[in-house]
């Protein structure tokens, strides 16, 4: 999914922006230049502009001959298009952010980013998040944050006053939007399907992805080899059927269609809303404009039908990539090599709240995290994760945002959404050329 793609800058990144606005937009540079400045493409999101802006403090402050530039590009499909455009064109600047996954095999890496694959600084990224940034042989990218929970954060305050508990089946968290609603208070689930923000429509289906397989092991394999689809497996169909449940339950905010990511975080941490399923790196968001807001939210995953298993999907940050087009790679190695380090972990700490582990050996995750961070931790350290579909399957359709607004919205049926998913997927695996489709 668009998993860094967020409308809005943090406050710590909104110096950088309006440099960058001013000069980056104007000169879109191919190659490191003479003066000495590196620049570098990146989303419009808060977690993303906070997380690189306490990168490139801390290495121009190590490099004061230095200069980096952030340009800032726009999130969702629209971004996902100006990557492509500027990357077939020959037009990236020297280093660039985008998500790790199936949206990279979308990028064509093998012809269009370097293989980073014999650069000593890669011993350092663990072999998971190696995986995740693969093509072939050749690994393209170097992590920029920590391992994303997908699920729920929820209200701490509202389940205090209510005494609810963290539900483990899908049963009691429907419960527990019931007695929320009962309550009258707020409303149980948040949806924010306005501007840019239609990508955090898909959690209930990709977040759901830890029940999917342990329902079915083997799912990702069948579904990569057009032998499993969405439509005729009932574990995966679940995650439509829930989005679908919420809905005509009654669950949703009012203002569901119009309401905004960064609208949606705000009414959570005021209580507005009680659950959002999201991911966990909007903590880092939340932190950048409601730095207490943290502390009033916790997490769990996507309840399945196992209470004794109950896990959490996963997702990997987004990766720093060098284009082929870049003359002048040094410079922008030279930055890989400080981000893949324990000084860009210290960097990154330093700069944000942590929001779970990093994928970079020696880099440690502070013990005075938020509660929803010490939740998915303890997902990790009992070992009942699995990775979000998109990384362990090159297939991943373009219109899945799209989709599951229309079910949300009563627009459309669960099963004629996943029935419209499986064909959207088809045309993406034919572009891939995978085969069996």
């Amino acid at each position: 999914m668009h998993s860094t793609h967020r409308p809005l800058l943090p406050r710590a990144a909104a110096g950088a922006a309006a440099a960058v606005l001013a000069a980056g937009l104007a000169a879109c540079s191919t190659g490191g230049d003479d003066d000495g400045t590196l620049n570098i493409l990146i989303d419009n999101s808060e977690a993303t502009g906070s997380l690189m802006q306490a990168l490139v403090d801390a290495y121009t402050e190590a490099h004061p001959d230095v200069e980096i530039e952030l340009e800032i590009r726009p999130g969702g499909t629209e971004g996902d298009n100006i990557v492509k455009t500027r990357l077939q064109t020959g037009d990236m600047p020297d280093l660039f952010f985008y998500n790790s996954g199936s949206l990279l095999q979308a990028l064509n890496p093998s012809q269009m980013l370097t293989d980073l694959s014999g650069e000593t600084y890669l011993d350092s990224v663990t072999d998971t998040f190696k995986d995740g940034v693969t093509s072939g042989d050749a690994v393209h990218g170097v992590p920029v944050g920590q391992a994303i929970g997908g699920g729920v954060l929820y209200n701490l305050a509202a389940y205090e006053e209510l005494g609810l508990e963290v539900p483990t089946t899908w049963d009691e968290f429907m419960a527990n939007n019931q007695a929320i609603l009962d309550a009258g208070t707020a409303a149980p689930v948040i949806q924010t399907y306005g501007t840019e923000s239609a990508w955090t429509s898909q959690l209930f289906v990709l977040a759901d992805n830890y029940n999917v397989l342990a329902a079915e092991p083997d799912w990702a394999d069948a579904y990569t080899a057009n032998e499993a689809h969405f439509a005729d497996t009932p574990a995966a169909l679940a995650g439509f059927e829930h989005l679908q449940e919420v809905a005509e339950a009654g669950y949703l905010n009012e203002d569901f269609a119009s309401l905004t990511y960064n609208e949606g975080l705000a009414a959570l941490v005021a209580g507005e809303g009680v659950h959002y399923p999201i991911l966990t790196n909007a903590l880092t968001e939340i932190e950048a404009v409601d730095p207490e807001g943290v502390d009033q939210l916790g997490f769990f995953g996507l309840p399945g039908d196992a209470p004794a298993e109950a896990g959490v999907t996963t997702w990997l940050p987004g990766a720093l990539y060098l284009p082929q087009t870049n003359e002048d790679p040094g410079p922008a190695q030279d930055f890989l090599a400080f981000v893949a380090s324990t000084e860009g972990c210290d960097a990154q700490t330093a700069g944000v709240s942590v929001i779970g582990p990093y994928f970079i050996d020696g880099c440690t995750v502070p013990s005075d995290v938020p509660p929803a961070v010490a939740q998915l931790q303890a997902y990790f350290d009992a070992g009942l994760t699995a990775p979000a579909l998109e990384f362990l399957s090159p297939v991943k359709g373009p219109a899945l945002e799209q989709i599951t607004v229309e079910v949300g919205s009563g627009i459309r049926s669960a099963a004629d959404a996943a029935a419209l998913y499986d064909e959207d997927v088809k045309k993406q695996a034919q572009q891939l050329g995978l085969e069996g489709w």
